[in-house]
């Protein structure tokens, strides 16, 4: 497991693991801040740089279990921790995303203007081949994320110094809305909570990648 981020190494170890296979999911993980969401934009933005829409971006984000359903399970607090996301759900995307080649598969995004998902943003069209889908825990040893290994090609582990995941988690919260000082409670406590059941999945990826830095919101 060695540590990279050269783009094209990573594109061309993706499409490497195509093989035979009409279609795969490339899973990228890693703790909150890490700068997999933007390793895993980038990532898709080169596979598809002059080939059309080889690759479909899918973040796990968009499982988020909704605000209302937060409040009223009293987890809103929480938002973030394993138990907020509808993990069912998302295990039953990424199988549709194998099984499904001769439609689109629609699935959520995850807006965080409004913190909420968007039902059916994001597109995988019958001609994708390879979906790179983004998300905290998709190397968690535990129902019903355990199934999820087994559905991908492999899993990158993207690593960052935890004094520059805290840096940025801070920087994400204050710009969504959160005071300073609440910015950094929360990535503190409900972020750190995360990040080491996180970080003790490390062990299961098949490559660490150090993390991207953000280039927005």
């Amino acid at each position: 497991m060695d540590i990279e981020h050269d783009l094209e190494d990573l594109a061309q170890r993706a499409l490497g693991l195509l093989g035979e296979n009409g279609r795969i999911i490339v899973g990228i993980t890693g703790s909150p801040g890490a700068g997999k969401t933007t390793l895993a934009k980038e990532l898709v933005d080169h596979l598809n740089d002059g080939t059309g829409g080889r690759a479909v971006y899918l973040p796990m984000d968009g499982f988020h279990l909704a605000n209302a359903t937060l409040d009223r399970l009293g987890i809103h607090d929480r938002k973030g921790a394993i138990d907020t996301f509808d993990g069912w759900g998302f295990v039953a995307l990424l199988n549709r995303v194998l099984a499904e080649r001769g439609h689109p598969v629609y699935a959520p995004s995850f807006e965080r203007t409004v913190d909420e998902g968007i039902a059916g943003e994001v597109a995988i069209p019958p001609e994708a081949e390879i979906v790179v889908v983004e998300g905290n825990y998709l190397l968690v040893d535990q129902e019903p994320w355990n199934r999820i290994p087994g559905l991908l090609a492999e899993a990158w582990f993207c690593e960052t110094a935890a004094d520059e995941r805290l840096t940025r988690l801070v920087d994400r919260h204050t710009r969504h809305g959160r005071s300073p000082e609440d910015a950094h409670a929360w990535a503190s406590s409900v972020d750190g909570a995360n990040a080491i059941l996180i970080q003790a999945t490390r062990p299961r990826a098949d490559l660490i990648v150090s993390g991207a830095a953000p280039t927005g919101a």
